[in-house]
């Protein structure tokens, strides 16, 4: 079963795929979160506390039949139990939240599932939708290339390590933290810090040269693991970090090249900013010739 977010009129809700069952689970603090515009998520925590309270006292069995997984906690990063639900029993939660956003987030919840599917089938769905969610955001062409060859570099690298046996959640991050260090100097949270993100997905705030770079890090660590086969953490991590350490030193000579450094502290909203300004710039020339 795989985590990831999806997203709601732009808020990322924490949801899990299950294969066999096929079928989705989401984090229902998230979507308690996105119907009653709690302002943190300690807000929304609280109010599902509540509200299943509520429904426990009134016989419900919905309280009960409510699965946990383990999902990161978008507070702390750190992998944690967490009420999860199908697009069943959420239809019953939502029932029980008054908000206006219900009826727009029951059609959300139908477009999502039935995208799953469609992608099951012809998995071309997941690159063509990627593209279209980035360039409504405003990122150009150039970045979402680079972008989409990164995830599937991304992917090539986590077969490789559950191969090698390596655990999705935690040791997935604590790898990707060893190849972050080894190739920009920073760990994830350094380098999120850095960028001034809090929740937001690191890939998607780098620039198209930081992206490279980091391509560049997960594709020698996954070809040194094949060389290599490591057999327990210990070594994938000394893996992880000799292969973030050829992209850090290619950063490095790249760095000493142009006399100056290759990351920049510009978020995903600053970087397309420019983007389209630049784009306004060149309309407005274009209307006067």
């Amino acid at each position: 079963m795989g985590e990831n977010f999806q997203l709601f009129e732009n808020q990322p809700i924490r949801a899990a795929w299950d294969g066999e069952k096929e079928e989705w689970y989401f984090s229902v603090v998230d979507v308690v979160g996105v119907l009653t515009e709690q302002e943190d998520y300690d807000g929304a925590r609280n109010y599902w506390k509540v509200l299943k309270n509520r429904l426990f006292k009134e016989g419900s069995q919905l309280v009960t039949s409510c699965n946990q997984l383990k999902m990161k906690s978008p507070k702390d990063g750190k992998m944690y139990k967490t009420d999860v639900a199908d697009a069943e029993q959420l239809l019953r939660i939502i029932q029980s939240i008054p908000s206006p956003k219900a009826e727009p987030f029951k059609l959300w919840l139908a477009k999502v599932g039935r995208e799953r599917m469609e992608e099951t089938i012809d998995p071309e769905l997941i690159i063509d939708r990627a593209l279209a969610t980035y360039l409504k955001k405003g990122y150009s062409r150039e970045w979402i290339n680079q972008r989409l060859q990164a995830i599937q570099v991304r992917k090539e690298l986590t077969d490789e390590w559950q191969d090698r046996g390596v655990k999705p959640g935690k040791e997935y991050a604590i790898l990707t933290d060893e190849i972050t260090k080894a190739w920009s100097g920073m760990s994830t949270r350094d380098y999120k810090n850095f960028k001034g993100l809090k929740k937001e997905n690191l890939r998607d705030n780098m620039s198209t040269t930081e992206i490279v770079l980091n391509m560049l890090a997960e594709t020698a660590t996954k070809e040194i693991s094949k060389q290599m086969q490591p057999g327990t953490f210990e070594e994938n991590k000394k893996v992880a970090k000799r292969g973030g350490s050829i992209a850090g030193n290619a950063r490095k000579e790249l760095e000493e090249e142009l006399g100056q450094s290759v990351l920049t502290s510009k978020n995903a909203s600053e970087l397309n900013a420019v983007v389209l300004e630049m784009i306004e710039t060149v309309a407005n020339i274009e209307e006067k010739k």
